[in-house]
């Protein structure tokens, strides 16, 4: 019986741990599909980035609520709940790529909404909820499975490195799949990825449909909650670090979302990579959850002897130099982009196949390219919104601006601000911390809302202008970590 109940939880952890992907899988999906819909819209990044902002607006109304959910039905009801709408969410998204995109809507700031957009908001917004219940019971189910303590932790822990390598892979398998943006790009070009997603949640939802979990929690019929004299807003440093909670999020998404945006920008405003933009944009994009991967993991060894509060300090001032330096480093200073991200030679073959040109034809283009000989093939090109100039060009190896390389870096620093902020907001809290713990995940709602005010910003004076918004949070933050943190409310009693 023991050994049932051991491989069953095995199962379980198992489950988590993909669910614990799916999290960051669907989260980082908004961002890259930013660019199909802000290609849509003229070069728009606010409207580009409004499916990014309706998965985050979710957590405001849900944040409460999900932590509800876990006391009155339970972890695996709620977990099975969530599954259930991302799949909904993920095939509403997918919806969009085949109805409305000829039906006009209404108008806004001089764009004409089409129905299909309306389509993919209402499914990144339901996909919110999904991903806002998931927070809330993913990290706790682990630890119950593992028993808790040390056991527990680790398996959090395991979680999150497979949370930040799927953050890593999205984008970059967006890029891959997009590759450059053109008039025709649309939602069907991504849908492999929306199909293997909701594969996982179907899969998911059937496995943990028959495992039993622990509900150390659930509350009992005829139970009634405790009511307690005070609250987390008793305590400022809890309030300071829920407006942290916010800002940080809003950081995490901001720097690589609209460094996506910049390197996918064609035109003198954007990083002016002509070719495989959207591409490129993933890949680096995805050093930067990469580089958050890589700051989890070390933190982690390292927070046994540093204190949360040191780490914080740290990242966040180390994170204002990264990002002052990017703002200041002229567009024209750049890097080559590896062969692994981009291949010249590839590239082109690959252009210049689908266009019909034969295989020994476009051996000799390599060696002598010339213009004259995509005079044929210029209809096919057309067709793909490519001139011979263009083919041309992708001869050549594209380069990054210099300051994308110190905005990924930023991933080292921002991996180990939710856990400093969380760990010094409820310090002290006793009693309390569970119901901070809605509030916070309501605050990830700022993850929606500052990226959509950044890229307001980058649309009227510039990209990289842009990021002064996140030297003032990080300011903040740096703040928090230095003053704000200490609990001036000790007579208080939290027992």
């Amino acid at each position: 019986m023991e050994t049932k109940k051991q491989n069953g939880n095995v199962v379980a952890i198992i489950t988590m741990f993909f669910l614990f992907a799916m999290i960051s899988f669907v989260t980082n999906l908004a961002a890259p599909f930013g660019t199909i819909w802000k290609n849509q819209y003229a070069g728009s990044n606010i409207l580009g980035m409004m499916g990014n902002m309706m998965n985050f607006l979710a957590y405001l109304f849900m944040g409460i609520p999900a932590g509800n959910m876990l006391v009155k039905i339970g972890y695996k009801k709620t977990a099975l709940i969530a599954m259930a709408l991302g799949f909904l969410g993920l095939l509403t998204q997918y919806l969009s790529s085949l109805f409305g995109a000829e039906t006009l809507v209404c108008s806004l700031g001089g764009f004409n909404i089409q129905l299909n957009f309306i389509i993919y908001l209402l499914g990144a917004f339901i996909c919110g909820f999904c991903v806002c219940m998931l927070n809330t019971v993913v990290n706790p189910m682990l630890n119950l499975l593992g028993g808790g303590g040390n056991k527990g932790n680790q398996l959090i822990q395991t979680g999150g490195a497979l949370n930040s390598l799927s953050g890593t892979l999205t984008p970059l398998f967006v890029g891959a799949l997009i590759g450059t943006v053109t008039k025709e790009t649309s939602m069907t070009d991504v849908s492999p990825l929306l199909f293997i997603a909701m594969g996982v949640f179907v899969v998911a939802f059937i496995i943990l449909s028959f495992i039993a979990i622990p509900e150390p929690h659930l509350q009992k019929k005829g139970e009634t909650k405790e009511k307690h004299p005070h609250s987390p807003w008793s305590f400022r440093h809890t309030v300071l670090g829920v407006i942290g909670i916010f800002v940080y999020v809003g950081i995490e998404i901001g720097i690589p979302g609209t460094l996506n945006f910049y390197l996918a920008d064609a035109s003198e405003k954007g990083a002016g990579i002509l070719i495989n933009g959207a591409a490129i944009g993933g890949a680096i994009a995805a050093i930067y959850w990469l580089l958050m991967l890589v700051g989890r993991s070390a933190s982690s060894a390292i927070s046994g002897k540093v204190s949360t509060r040191t780490q914080l300090i740290t990242v966040t001032a180390t994170a204002i130099i990264f990002i002052a330096i990017a703002i200041f480093i002229p567009k024209t200073v750049g890097i080559n982009v590896p062969k692994i991200v981009y291949d010249p030679i590839e590239k082109t073959t690959e252009t210049l196949t689908e266009a019909g040109m034969p295989e020994e034809q476009i051996a000799m283009f390599i060696a002598n390219p010339s213009e004259e000989q995509l005079i044929p093939y210029a209809a096919k090109l057309a067709e793909n919104d490519m001139q011979p100039t263009d083919v041309l060009g992708s001869l050549k190896t594209p380069k990054v601006p210099l300051s994308a390389l110190f905005l990924v870096l930023c991933g080292l620093c921002t991996s180990v601000m939710w856990g400093g902020i969380f760990n010094l907001a409820v310090e002290g809290l006793g009693k309390y911390t569970a119901q901070a713990s809605g509030i916070f995940m309501m605050m990830v709602v700022g993850g929606g809302i500052l990226p959509l005010i950044q890229n307001a910003i980058a649309d009227s004076m510039g990209y990289m202008a842009s990021y002064w918004l996140i030297i003032a949070c990080l300011a903040y933050l740096l703040y928090y970590a230095v003053i704000g943190c200490k609990n001036v409310n000790t007579d208080i009693p939290v027992e």
